[in-house]
Parts: structure tokens; sequence; C-alpha cells
């Protein structure tokens, strides 16, 4: 099987080509092809698929090996994947899990895409909750590099406010310039912190905008990069035209034996 291996602010995926239709991946070969000792190693695995609707369609497993929902830095991946593949343009439409999405290749490179507008955010015990296409935590802290994500994240991406599906849980804290925060992400599917969530730092911006009520554009510093997340609101309490920006490249590409 000839697989390639791309990523977006540290998020990596292995992509395949299956426009032809003929890759069928069990549950434990996409885990197994995801663990990083033992197989290609990534984030989550996705398959390009021809579509009737779109440029094309994307499905996304997570590194447990179960279908996933809408993946923000997976997405700006699939589209580099899309044009390296010859299928060259500039804006994309394409089919995800939660509908049909537009992304556009920028002239510096990066790319934008536009995410499913946002109605509601809802203040719990455990953090603001949100859907960016993914069900979202978002927590704010102090001193966050000193922040044990894995244990605190993983306890409440299981609470039961959320279940039974759970939660990204994502961990907020501001600088001292406005409009700029940084971002620590526990992902279930991965069940550990990743270097990025592009919907966690969607999830991140809205909520920051809601507090502040002033900022219409939010830079995100996360470990495996920069990210940018734009919107457009007239009340802080419902957003449209969200846009997350940011790098998506080929990291390698190969053979593997399923066998």
């Amino acid at each position: 099987m000839h697989f390639f291996k791309y990523q977006g602010a540290g998020n990596d995926f292995i992509l395949l080509d299956n426009r032809a239709g003929t890759i069928q991946l069990t549950h434990t070969e996409i885990r197994s092809l995801c663990d990083r000792r033992m197989g290609i190693g990534g984030d989550g695995l996705m398959l390009l698929n021809a579509s009737q609707v779109a440029d094309f369609q994307m499905s996304y497993f997570n590194a447990d090996g179960n279908p996933g929902s809408l993946c923000g830095n997976g997405s700006r991946c699939i589209i580099r994947f899309a044009h390296d593949l010859g299928i060259q343009k500039t804006t994309y439409d394409f089919l995800a899990s939660d509908g049909v999405h537009r992304a556009e290749i920028l002239p510096d490179g990066n790319i934008r895409l536009q995410m499913h507008d946002v109605d509601r955010i809802e203040a719990t015990d455990q953090g603001f909750f949100l859907n960016t296409g993914s069900p979202q935590v978002v927590r704010l802290v102090n001193e966050l590099e000193k922040l044990d994500v894995d244990q605190v994240g993983r306890s409440i991406r299981h609470h039961p406010l959320f279940a039974p599906g759970g939660t990204n849980v994502n961990f907020l804290e501001r600088t001292n310039e406005p409009g700029h925060i940084r971002v620590r992400t526990f992902e279930r599917g991965v069940e550990a912190e990743t270097l990025s969530c592009g919907t966690g730092v969607t999830a991140c911006a809205l909520v920051l905008a809601q507090l502040d009520q002033t900022i219409l554009e939010t830079h995100i510093h996360t470990a495996g990069g920069d990210l940018q997340v734009s919107y457009q609101t007239d009340d802080f309490e419902k957003f449209r035209a969200i846009c997350l920006t940011g790098p998506a490249e080929k990291v390698f590409e190969g053979e593997m034996d399923l066998k």
C-alpha cells in the first residue's frame, strides 16, 4: 500500500488516495498504521475519496481506529494532498463528516479553511463547551507550561457531562499581546496531548471573543506551530464566516505491507 504522511502545525496524518475506491481498512489495521512504534505513526488516518457533490470526500479516522469528527488540521493537510495529487485548484470544496467545507490555498502557502457557524457556547463547571465540528471544552488557565495536560485533560474528556462521546479538552492561556493566546489540547481518539488541534484552537478563539467582545482575529501559539482564526459576529454569541488558517506540508511517502 502506497501511503503519504502530512502534518499541519504538528498534527500528523497518514493520507491515502482512495479515488478508485479499492482501499478497505479494518479498525485494527488503522490503529496499527497509526502506531508510532509498530506502524507509520500519526494522530489519524484519512482517505481521499471521490465525491459526486464536491471536489473530493474526506474520510477521517482517529489514531484509535474509530471514525472521527471534523479535523481542522487534517482538513488543511488533505487540501495540500489533493493539490499534490494533481487536483490543481486555488479554492476547493470537500465533503467532511459534518458536511461540505471550502478551503483556499493562500499566496503565502498557508491554507484557509472555512468552518461551520457556531451558535452556542455553554458555560459548565468543567469549562466552556461548544462544537466546532468536534466537541470542545475550553478552560482558561495560568502557567500553561506547568499543567499536566494528559491527567487533567483525560478527567474532563471522560466526564459524565459529555457522555457518551466525550470531548476534546483545550487549555487556553492569555499572553501580554492582545489577540494572542497559547493553547494545549488533549484529543479524544488520540487519548493524549497533541502538538495542536485545529477545531480546538478555533473553539479557544471563539471563547476568547465572547469573553473580551473586542477581537475579530486571534493568533494561537501551539507546540506544533502558529494558527490564526477569524470570524464575524454581531453579538459575540453567534459566530459565522469562521476561518482557520495555518500551514500544511508533506513529510514523506512510502510503501507499507499490511501483512
